[in-house]
């Protein structure tokens, strides 16, 4: 097996971390609507920029005030999310090409490349669908899904290179990884849609919500996953009682996560385990005590874009750490070397 699959491994996580981040600063600087059309943006490869260009493209899209610098947002995303199609495409030739090889992973690389697809589509109906929050959110939940996944090949990949040492962990601690990481996606979903429903706004105080500790809040109408067609939800479109809602649910599921994860966290890194495993715990502990930092500085600071797209930020660096937690706690393919029970 070719070390240089694992470097590309790595080099394609990097990048659709950089994808993740720059889409979250693309969507909360209402720039998602910039370019009205897909894959291009006002039927050109570039954005419109010069004044016959943004001529041109005002008369195709009338409705639609041509924004350069957003339009430009936009396009470069794209852009970067096309390169990273073409890397994880790359990776799933390589491992067919070398799928003789045991320690060669084959199948997620191939998963991969049937993600990153679903995942431009689902670009395409953000634009076309007009950010339908539903739609938004999906396309959230697949950029990260393809962050950890590509994260995940480059893990066992370098494992498949490099055995590690057999340590056999407490069952129930293993059980619990598996159980924050699940709570941690979950958050990200609730905060996916606090986001595409512009929910952030509405409860600018902290810990209370609107000066109450629970609000006036309707959850039926929050969330109704599937809004009706047709309608522009740039802004947002729900009642202050409903986006209320969402907001503080997703408060509600920060603290669970805290104190979930932050327990994982701190038993990996007070344990008895390897190095890497003590260091990953500490590194989930800080990057959980950042991220409801930045959320209470965001929520009282009025949705300030630097502190949103931090939030973002940490949040995929946050599941990028859990994902390795949980690989160094179940590892495949390893050389024994000794056993330590833990």
């Amino acid at each position: 097996m070719s070390p240089r699959f694992h470097t590309f491994a790595v080099a394609a996580s990097l990048l659709a971390l950089v994808v993740v981040v720059f889409g979250a600063y693309v969507r909360l600087s209402d720039a998602g609507l910039s370019c009205p059309d897909w894959p291009g943006c006002y039927e050109q490869l570039l954005a419109p920029t010069t004044e016959q260009q943004i001529d041109q493209a005002s008369l195709l899209y009338p409705d639609r005030p041509v924004e350069s610098d957003k339009a430009w947002k936009e396009m470069i995303h794209r852009y970067l999310a096309g390169i990273l199609g073409l890397l994880i495409l790359g990776l799933a030739i390589a491992a067919w090409r070398n799928r003789s090889d045991p320690r060669q992973r084959v199948a997620l690389p191939i998963f991969l490349v049937g993600l990153v697809g679903f995942q431009a589509a689902l670009g395409m109906w953000t634009v076309t669908l007009l950010v339908q929050p539903a739609i938004v959110t999906l396309h959230l939940l697949g950029g990260l899904a393809v962050l950890s996944l590509v994260w995940w090949l480059a893990l066992r990949q370098r494992q498949a290179q490099h055995p590690m040492q057999r340590i056999w962990y407490s069952p129930a601690f293993k059980t619990w990884s598996l159980i924050g990481l699940f709570l941690l996606v979950l958050q990200i979903i609730l905060g996916g849609w606090t986001s595409t429903n512009y929910a952030g706004f509405f409860c600018p105080d902290f810990p209370t919500c609107q000066g109450q500790w629970w609000p006036n809040m309707h959850f039926r109408e929050a969330f109704t996953f599937w809004q009706p067609l047709g309608e522009n939800y740039e802004g947002g479109r729900l009642a202050p009682e409903a986006a209320t809602a969402i907001h503080v649910v997703h408060r509600i599921g920060a603290m669970v996560v805290l104190i979930v994860l932050g327990a994982i966290g701190l038993r990996a890194g007070l344990g008895r385990g390897t190095p890497a495993l003590r260091g990953v715990g500490w590194v989930v502990v800080a990057l959980l005590l950042t991220q409801v930092a930045l959320g209470i500085a965001t929520a009282m600071g009025g949705i300030p874009l630097a502190l949103a797209v931090a939030h973002n930020a940490v949040a995929a660096l946050l599941l990028l750490a859990v994902v390795t937690l949980n690989h160094l706690l179940h590892p495949t393919g390893y050389q024994l070397r000794g056993a330590t029970r833990l």
